[in-house]
């Protein structure tokens, strides 16, 4: 099935991942219009999206949470592709509750929505729903691995799906979920591992590695993630979670050494700091079901060349995050890290 919508909303567009999307339907969709909500916390950032053609993007400033703004915004649309999300794992252990108000209950109000208008839904979700995985263990996460999170912020992303999959079946709901490996890529903002590391070395500060490690992530391209979500959108079958990654399986110290030599430095130049409470050892996808149903592949399958290109991003950009890297370290320091 192929369901191309005219017009969406993009929920978060102005963040991260959310804004790599609208970037990649403007690029690749020229029939389609995106009205992007967005609260404009710290993690959401106008200037990600400027330049785009206004008569394709439209900027809403707004909250999830707010019902008589999504009244007014959801009607004469096709679909809901929900990104906004509290995201940062620091930031849930110092202070749960903006994630629970923002991944829970703003989930429940867009899935209010999308019943009320009937339009198409499409949930963002996380890997770190499922828990982590022994640094010894060849298994990978599928579609059927029981949740086990950990932090309060995979706690409120796995709440927010179980919120989908009951309104779904309880009310019908067109909806699909997918459940992402961590991305990496331009407009990531400074408290994230890879552009944090970046930006350090940018600034002449050695960076800080948690503990030994050895954690591994299963890190994606956000091009290749958004091409997995709008595949999921137009192709996906109804009710169906899907899990996205590009078996990009790396530990944490093989990342960082890599950014230091990619970046002209000593591999070893890096300071141990305590680990974070209860930090996920490693995170692995199995997207088969995604590549064989849906026919899906990654393009950026090189981490090398991706992490090359990223580091040129920030060292051309400083501009972009020079003032948010100032606030994250002063909210590190204030956390002893």
């Amino acid at each position: 099935m192929n369901n191309i919508p005219g017009n969406i909303i993009v929920t978060g567009g102005c963040g991260f991942i959310g804004s790599n999307f609208v970037h990649y339907v403007v690029d690749n969709h020229p029939g389609v219009h995106v009205t992007v909500l967005d609260k404009l916390t710290y993690a959401g950032n106008p200037e990600n999206i400027a330049g785009l053609p206004s008569d394709r993007v439209e900027l809403v400033v707004g909250d999830v949470c707010d019902a008589d703004l999504l009244d007014r915004l959801v009607p004469g649309h096709d679909a809901i592709v929900h990104y906004a999300a509290e995201s940062h794992n620091d930031n849930s252990i110092a202070d749960p509750e903006p994630f629970l108000r923002t991944n829970v209950e703003g989930t429940f109000r867009l899935l209010e929505a999308t019943r009320k208008y009937g339009v198409r839904y499409h949930h963002i979700s996380t890997d770190e729903v499922y828990g982590d995985l022994a640094l010894d263990d060849p298994a990978r996460f599928t579609e059927s691995t029981p949740y086990h999170p950990s932090s309060p912020y995979s706690s409120t992303k796995a709440a927010s799906d179980l919120l989908v999959r009951a309104w779904t079946r309880t009310y019908g709901l067109r909806t699909t979920i997918s459940n992402c490996s961590n991305n990496y890529g331009p407009f990531q903002h400074v408290e994230k591992f890879i552009p944090r590391q970046i930006t350090n070395i940018l600034t002449g500060v050695r960076p800080k590695l948690y503990g030994e490690g050895l954690n591994v992530r299963d890190w994606i391209h956000t091009e290749d993630h958004s091409s997995a979500v709008w595949t999921i959108l137009t192709r996906g079958r109804i009710g169906e979670t899907y899990l996205i990654g590009a078996d990009g399986e790396r530990n944490n110290i093989a990342v960082l050494r890599m950014i230091l030599e990619m970046m002209g430095r000593d591999p070893d130049d890096f300071d141990h700091v305590n680990d974070r409470p209860g930090h996920d050892r490693r995170y692995a996808i199995d997207a088969t079901k995604l590549r064989t149903e849906l026919g899906w592949t990654p393009s950026h399958t090189d981490f090398a060349s991706g992490l090359r290109d990223t580091i040129r991003w920030y060292t051309e950009n400083r501009g972009w995050w020079e003032t948010a890297k100032e606030a994250t370290e002063a909210r590190y320091k204030a956390q002893g890290q």
